[in-house]
């Protein structure tokens, strides 16, 4: 029998650790390559939602909280969220209100393309701009972000029933003995070319949240040229 010890093959100590290591390592690199690629499709999700064209806003020159001449030029270059209140009414009106005031808070121009909101009165009979300054400054409304419509009623109704695709049916009195002025809840996005992207309930908080996405994607894609208000 030799007296000569058999050879060690087991690795060394500093073998197993930079084996280990590698190993460590070569695991952390496929966990990065999996969220590249899940972020990847996210992000080309976000950034390519496919909106529809339902139409587009035509031509119009209505009035504003102030008093003074409002068109449809002043939609150009940045989205837009519409949706319709009268100031007289106690039910859906202050919901729209604070939502309205959450997507204000929530799209502060920090940087880029502003997303504007637009609120149209469907009682303009009564809704003065001075009674729409009132309800706008419940809400915090800024001037430059948040606009309100009134006008003759018949170029409200001709726009509001015809391309933005609302009613303003009058069926009884509310309990304060206002008109009830039948007219949905649902919110309007219109991209910098005057187009109707998508209708949103604003019932529903996932399509709100589906609205501010949708916008922030128009926002990224538009080119402000012109100042939010007058003609």
């Amino acid at each position: 029998m030799s007296d000569v010890a058999s050879e060690d093959l087991s690795p060394s100590p500093v073998k197993r650790r930079l084996r280990g290591e590698m190993v460590l390592v070569g695991m952390l690199g496929i966990v990065s390559i999996a969220i590249a690629v899940l972020v990847f499709a996210y992000k080309t999700r976000e950034t390519d939602p496919k909106l529809p064209n339902l139409g587009s806003v035509p031509a119009f020159q209505l009035i504003d909280e102030e008093g003074k001449p409002f068109s449809d030029e002043a939609l150009r270059g940045h989205p837009t969220i519409i949706n319709f209140i009268f100031t007289r009414c106690d039910t859906i009106c202050p919901v729209i209100g604070m939502k309205s005031q959450r997507l204000q808070e929530r799209t502060l121009d920090r940087k880029g393309i502003g997303i504007k909101i637009l609120t149209i009165s469907v009682d303009p009979e009564f809704d003065t701009p001075a009674r729409l300054t009132e309800f706008g400054a419940r809400y915090q409304a800024n001037p430059t972000k948040w606009r309100f419509l009134t006008g003759p009623k018949d170029k409200i109704t001709s726009l509001v029933t015809g391309p933005l695709m609302n009613t303003m049916d009058r069926e009884g009195k509310l309990p304060s003995g206002a008109p009830q002025i039948v007219h949905s809840g649902y919110f309007l996005l219109v991209d910098g070319n005057l187009d109707i992207r998508g209708v949103y309930d604003s019932n529903d908080i996932h399509k709100l949240d589906e609205l501010e996405r949708h916008a922030r994607f128009l926002a990224r894609t538009a080119s402000d040229a012109f100042k939010f208000g007058g003609s």
